[in-house]
């Protein structure tokens, strides 16, 4: 018997509204946690963390921000973690005595993050916390903190605002879930 071909289509996870949303939530609150600090260092983590780093960063009112990025790989092409996170690009920002917010698109393993954690904690920063646009608790194998969190999701393979699928489907404003089903 032949196979049918599979059809791939997109649903709709989270709307730009939701997220835009939820960003300002999170910002207040690390507005906040960080009243009257001298120093705060958003790091994101490219290149997925990219949109959501850009617009935490606008809507934190905190006049002291700075920005900087790190860059490890853990997927390459695929849809399946390598578990070795290997870093690509370091950070250039010193971050010794100063507070700093590891940014994520999504958290799922856990192996990028608590890679990042241990290689940023040992430099000396005056606080390390992390942020994440998502999460999938059902998919960790390690266990890291995410101190603010955007949403959590199921362990679906998901793209659009930043998260990709071998380098596409990033600047979708939505994030979407790709669904293949069989053609009649």
């Amino acid at each position: 018997m032949k196979e049918k071909p599979s059809q791939v289509r997109y649903e709709t996870l989270l709307t730009s509204e939701q997220i835009s949303t939820r960003i300002n939530e999170i910002a207040e609150q690390i507005d906040k946690d960080y009243e009257g600090e001298e120093s705060l260092v958003l790091v994101g983590v490219l290149k997925g963390a990219t949109f959501f780093l850009v617009d935490l960063a606008r809507a934190i009112k905190n006049p002291n921000v700075e920005i900087d990025y790190i860059n490890l790989s853990s997927y390459g092409s695929g849809t399946e973690s390598s578990r070795e996170p290997i870093i690509n690009l370091d950070v250039r920002t010193p971050i010794r005595g100063k507070n700093v917010i590891l940014v994520e698109d999504i958290v799922d393993t856990g192996y990028s993050l608590n890679t990042l954690l241990r290689m940023i904690d040992a430099r000396g920063p005056k606080s390390l916390k992390t942020c994440a646009l998502l999460s999938k608790s059902d998919a960790r194998e390690v266990k890291v903190p995410v101190d603010y969190l955007g949403f959590e999701i199921p362990n679906l393979w998901v793209e659009g605002y930043g998260l990709d699928t071998d380098q596409k489907g990033r600047a979708r404003k939505n994030i979407v879930v790709r669904v293949t089903s069989s053609q009649p």
